[in-house]
């Protein structure tokens, strides 16, 4: 299926703001609801095609760049950076574990845990078979390859890398019922025989500095789209501005002056110890953007009331999607999690 040999990386193109500009924003500005799914996947090949998939790798010097360009897409459209992200990152996870990647093939990363024995892994000779259901497949009708987790009954888990177009690999598309998210058309997958790769060995996915990292890529992700909105709240009350409505903004400028600092400091620790599996740094920066986006949504309603959610394509699309993708934080288990490793820390990590 794929070499072993590492594909080479270069630094960002630095004709993405420009496509972000020219054409990726009016596609989608111009897209129709019904007709958004296709153009998401119509932006994500020509993305990749113009090799403006080639973000630099995290803990390789210039992770906030690679950030920067998540949360440029995110700005445009999350279900676009949905998939944006999840190629990018299967990408990385792929240079991680030293396997090459076919020319313009196009990555899903689907690990979240379905119902225990949906999943069956078997050999066959030489060869790697699966069989049994995935669910939470982003962007399946878009992509030609995925990378899928799986735990086994001895509790391995295992990353397995599938192409799509292969017999056996059927998507059901029946399932989602959310406004938010649903041009990503996530999908259930089911598999007969189906013949996959593994990358990494046993334990690779979650064990590997990667993990952490690209968790935080995915808040970069939510922080691009609180950025879009902040900007669409300034751009309301330019003319007309009460105090209550300043309030607002002035704590949604707060917030967003916070995030972003918390995702820069967070880029240079990862940098400065790109080996670390830096699991606090992860859960903290993914909470404290959740809980900024979560407020400037509040924020932006109530002073400038329906129109972002009524009156704007792109404000009503964001405004639908985030609080559907900021649901893959874990809330209160990763606020536990976060407390109880730090009661493991003989100092405070955050003294200045």
């Amino acid at each position: 299926m794929m070499s072993s040999t590492a594909r080479r990386y270069a630094p960002p193109c630095p004709s993405l703001p420009a496509a972000l500009e020219e054409f990726i924003g009016p596609a989608l500005q111009e897209a129709p609801h019904a007709q958004l799914s296709v153009v998401a996947a119509r932006l994500l090949r020509q993305l990749v095609v113009a090799g403006l998939d080639r973000l630099p790798l995290p803990g390789h010097g210039e992770t906030l760049s690679r950030w920067q360009a998540l949360a440029a897409v995110a700005a445009q459209d999350l279900s676009l950076a949905k998939l944006y992200e999840a190629h990018t990152d299967a990408l990385a996870i792929l240079a991680e574990a030293n396997v090459a990647v076919p020319p313009h093939s196009i990555w899903g990363v689907w690990c979240a845990q379905g119902r225990p024995g949906s999943l069956r892994m078997r050999e066959q000779g030489d060869r790697i078979l699966l069989d049994g259901e995935k669910s939470w497949c982003s962007g399946a009708a878009a992509l030609t390859h995925a990378l899928l987790g799986h735990r086994d009954e001895q509790d391995q888990y295992w990353l397995l890398a599938i192409e799509l177009g292969q017999p056996g690999v059927t998507f059901i598309e029946d399932d989602w019922a959310a406004v938010g998210m649903a041009a990503t058309r996530t999908a259930r997958l089911q598999l007969h025989g189906v013949t996959a790769q593994v990358i990494g060995g046993p334990g690779f996915y979650l064990e590997r500095p990667g993990f952490w990292q690209g968790g935080i890529g995915i808040a970069a992700c939510w922080y691009g789209a609180a950025d879009a909105l902040v900007s669409v709240m300034r751009e309301g009350l330019a003319q007309r501005a009460d105090s209550h409505a300043l309030a607002r903004l002035g704590n949604a400028l707060c917030l967003q002056h916070s995030a972003a600092a918390c995702l820069r400091e967070s880029a240079a620790r990862i940098d400065s110890h790109p080996g670390a599996k830096l699991m606090q740094e992860a859960l903290r920066t993914r909470l404290i953007v959740e809980r900024a986006c979560l407020q400037i949504i509040e924020d932006l309603g109530a002073a400038l009331g329906p129109h972002p959610y009524c009156g704007s394509r792109r404000s009503a699309r964001l405004l639908a999607d985030l609080p559907v993708w900021l649901r893959q934080s874990h809330a209160e288990r990763d606020l536990a999690a976060l407390a109880q490793a730090s009661l493991e820390e003989e100092s405070s990590p955050c003294s200045l």
